[in-house]
């Protein structure tokens, strides 16, 4: 019988606030679940980083063979996308979500792979943790001095049908870190002085909570609900840019309202290469946290804050301190009330936000 591809496949996406909580295992064992109830299942990858209990999860379920790819004289396993395709199971269970494919692989993230599998309508578990999240990536680095490197647009978790939350005590966690059973024992010490810091496992999992609570909330919601926020973020071409970007997007998400970002850009000044290719990062990052994206022209900047704000009823603008820098020398009063002056009354919050970024920042390693 040849299967309809007419319906999109379901994405269950198994979400915990650091590695070693167990998402690989509930999923799989949900996995084996469906399979005892008929349906037909296949691992289309798996990362078990040599840890027992996940194996053992596994060796009930067909696995589809890896996909080998050559990158610098090395040869790198990678999801067999088209062998998956070619199977067709009814569910496939992938690894990883925020995983980043070998340089010349067809798609260049996994999550991409798994939109592919979904709009061929195989259903698809997948596993997730929290700091890979792109609005929250300057927030997570500020909270465990981590830079994740690896991330994934809002839009995959918003668009998943389920999110399951998997959930220990950091304690636990911790615990489970010095048995052995999250990384090899010469790892252990180092993990628990740097990301596996306690205070910072208390964070990620507030973290992993305040997500889970928010998406239930606006499914609970009915869809005629008005919002009544409309949070907009005032770009221009510093290297902070993206950073404030996040951080409106955190507001936005917070008071459940649509974001938009604003760049106005003088038609009398050519843009740089750098500024060029920051404006084009910054479009694609909006996209990514759920934002719209508009580029204004127009030599006076100020009033086309406003009368765009107008336009979209904004009730929250967010801007950078470096935006505040630069009016200083044109104007005597700060940038924030020459702004009210040309929104005329309306009621409007500013948030004026620091550059600040963290020192103590290192490239995260598999955290």
């Amino acid at each position: 019988m040849i299967r309809s591809t007419h319906r999109r496949g379901r994405h269950k996406v198994f979400m915990g606030m650091a590695p070693g909580v167990g998402k690989t295992c509930r999923m799989l064992q949900e996995g084996k679940e469906a399979l005892r109830e008929g349906t037909d299942v296949v691992i289309g990858l798996l990362e078990t980083h040599g840890r027992k209990d996940t194996t053992r999860e596994a060796e009930a379920l067909e696995q589809i063979p890896r996909k080998l790819l050559r990158y610098q004289g090395v040869d790198l396993e990678e999801m067999d996308v088209a062998a998956v395709l070619g199977r067709h199971p009814q569910l496939v269970l992938v690894d990883e979500l925020a995983h980043t494919n070998v340089p010349g692989s067809e798609r260049e993230k996994r999550w991409q792979d798994v939109e592919m599998l979904l709009l061929s309508g195989i259903d698809v578990y997948s596993t997730l943790n929290i700091q890979h999240l792109e609005s929250l990536n300057d927030l997570v680095a500020q909270l465990t001095g981590v830079v994740v490197r690896e991330r994934i647009p809002n839009r995959v978790l918003e668009h998943a049908d389920e999110v399951v939350l998997v959930d220990v005590t950091p304690e636990t966690l911790q615990e489970r870190l010095k048995e052995g059973k999250i990384y090899a024992p010469e790892k252990v010490g180092q993990a628990l002085t740097n990301f596996f810091q306690r205070r910072h496992l208390v964070a990620l999992r507030e973290l992993s909570l305040r997500e889970v609570a928010d998406r239930v909330d606006n499914e609970i919601l009915p869809s005629i609900t008005p919002l009544r926020e409309r949070v907009m973020v005032c770009l221009g071409h510093h290297h902070t840019s993206k950073r404030l970007l996040r951080r409106a997007a955190r507001l936005a998400a917070a008071m459940d309202a649509p974001l938009l970002t604003l760049t106005v850009q003088d038609p009398n000044r050519f843009l740089s290469r750098e500024e060029s290719l920051l404006q084009e990062e910054c479009r694609q990052l909006c996209e990514d946290v759920g934002g719209t994206f508009l580029r204004e022209e127009s030599a006076d900047i100020l009033p086309t804050i406003a009368r765009t704000a107008q336009e979209h009823r904004i009730t929250q603008i967010v801007l950078g301190q470096t935006m505040r820098s630069r009016f200083k020398a044109l104007f005597r009063r700060p940038l924030s009330e020459r702004l009210q002056h040309q929104l005329r009354g309306q009621s409007i919050d500013l948030h004026l936000i620091s550059d600040g970024i963290p020192t103590q920042a290192q490239e995260d390693h598999g955290a």
